[in-house]
Parts: C-alpha cells; sequence; structure tokens
C-alpha cells in the first residue's frame, strides 16, 4: 500500500518489550529512492538518543502510525552510535548492519528495493565476528560509488523543473510499505499558476537532482504537468489511480518493470 512519509513522521516505534521512541526522520538513497532507515528520537530512556531503524526490522505498521519492530529495547541500547546531525558514512552504516545481521542493500540484492525483505530473528545480534564474515564472504567493503542516503525532511522544497521552465516545489512523499520504496514525490503547483494544485511526479520521471542547487529536474512539460490529474491526500491513492496517471503520460509502471539483472 502507499502511504505517505508525513504519516510516519512523529509515528512511535514499538519493540517486542516497549517502546523504542518516534520517529523524527526518513533517510533514503539517492539513486533507488529506497528508504534505508528511520531515525527515531529515543527520548529520555536512552539520554536523548537517536538512533538508527531499519525496515528490514518492521513487522508491520498501522494507519495510527504505530510501527512494530522485531527488536529488543536492549539491542537497540547496544546498537553502534551514529551522530545523525552529519552524514551517515559507509562505515557506520558497515557497522550498523553487522550488528543486526542485515544484508548490505548497497552490493546485495537489496539494492533495488525491499520486495523480498526477509524475515530475521534478532535476538542475539551480537555475533561473532567469524560469523559475520561467513555471511558477508566475497562481498566488497564498499561498492565504488557509496549510494548516498538523503533525508526526505531536508528535500521537502526543492524545486521541480519541468521541460520548459519551473512548475513547483516538493510537498511529500509517496512509499510502498512493502518493499519501502519512493515512488512518488507530492508537488505544488499554487505559486506557479492561479488554480494550482497538488500533483504526483513518479521517480521514475526524474531525469536530474541539483543537490546543491536543491533543484529536481524532469522532462515533462509544464503544460502536460497543469492538465494531469490533480492528488488528494485525504484519499489512499490505490493501483487504478496510479494506471490512470501513468496512461496520461503515456509511461509504463513501475510494477510491469522488468526486474533489474
Amino acid at each position: 500500500m502507499l502511504r505517505s512519509v508525513k504519516e510516519i513522521h512523529g509515528g512511535t516505534v514499538v519493540a517486542s518489550d516497549g517502546d523504542i521512541g518516534a520517529v523524527d526522520e526518513v533517510y533514503f538513497d539517492d539513486t533507488e529512492w529506497n528508504i534505508r532507515y528511520l531515525v527515531v528520537e529515543t527520548g529520555s530512556w536512552l539520554t536523548e538518543r537517536r538512533v538508527l531503524i531499519s525496515p528490514h526490522s518492521v513487522q508491520h505498521t498501522e494507519r495510527a502510525s504505530n510501527i512494530h519492530v522485531n527488536l529488543t529495547r536492549q539491542q537497540v541500547r547496544d546498537s553502534p552510535k551514529v551522530d545523525t546531525d552529519k552524514p551517515v558514512s559507509r562505515q557506520h552504516e558497515i557497522e550498523y548492519v553487522n550488528y543486526y545481521g542485515y544484508p548490505r542493500y548497497w552490493d546485495g540484492p537489496d539494492l533495488v528495493g525491499m520486495s523480498s525483505r526477509p524475515s530475521f530473528s534478532l535476538v542475539e545480534p551480537a555475533r561473532s565476528l567469524t560469523s559475520i564474515a561467513a555471511q558477508f564472504s566475497g562481498l566488497r567493503e564498499a561498492p565504488p560509488h557509496d549510494v548516498h542516503l538523503r533525508s526526505t525532511r531536508a528535500v521537502e522544497g526543492y524545486r521541480i523543473e519541468a521541460a520548459d521552465g519551473r512548475m513547483g516545489e516538493v510537498s511529500g512523499f509517496l512509499f510502498d510499505d512493502d518493499a519501502w520504496a519512493i515512488r512518488y514525490l507530492t508537488f505544488d503547483t499554487r505559486k506557479w499558476w492561479p488554480g494550482g494544485k497538488t500533483v504526483l511526479l513518479a521517480t521514475q520521471w526524474i531525469d536530474d537532482i541539483d543537490w546543491t542547487n536543491s533543484t529536481i529536474s524532469t522532462t515533462l512539460t509544464c503544460d502536460a504537468i497543469r492538465h494531469s490529474p490533480a492528488y488528494d491526500d485525504s484519499v489512499v491513492l490505490n493501483r487504478g489511480d496510479e494506471t490512470m496517471l501513468h496512461d496520461y503520460y503515456r509511461k509504463s509502471g513501475y510494477w510491469t518493470a522488468a526486474p533489474k539483472e
């Protein structure tokens, strides 16, 4: 099901033995647009520390924004500390995934999504170095080009540049809560033309991102965007709505695309 990232901001992350804290940010990779971590504010029980929670540990989410994870509070307490006020380095990620026993998405099958997400038993996170080395034998310590993590909160407000002019700014994100992949950006066009509306831009239709100048470019034209179906965030977007949007732009749906090799 497609959900707004805003729905889980502030949502409570619930471990098997109590609450961990509230989601403060969402980190995604800037190549495949997959959500890699929830940044959780733990509050006073863990000296107001912020921790990373991977979608691999999520058992299920609720519309009330509770996110249940297959973790204990002690596991989270003992997890590697990460300074989330700075960019998360690959070295920190390696330490983190080794601790929990998660696959390395940057050079494994999870690079393109979580649709085949395995079920992990995380009752003994501090496994021996021998078992960790055995699990990851043959994998590189880091890929030739690191996938960079971005915060959805930071990307809100980025300008949308159509093929023939500026058309709006990013107002939100819709993600697939099974694959944990961001499928659409929502953007507001009302500052750019009278009677404007909120519309959707599929991440597949993004042609370039200028992270320095906070600009996202697409080859879609202003006129096409102006007449595209409006997005109503009070209604759950279903596959019929998605099909209508893709048909309008004469684009193939991500759900019909052949899997990447």
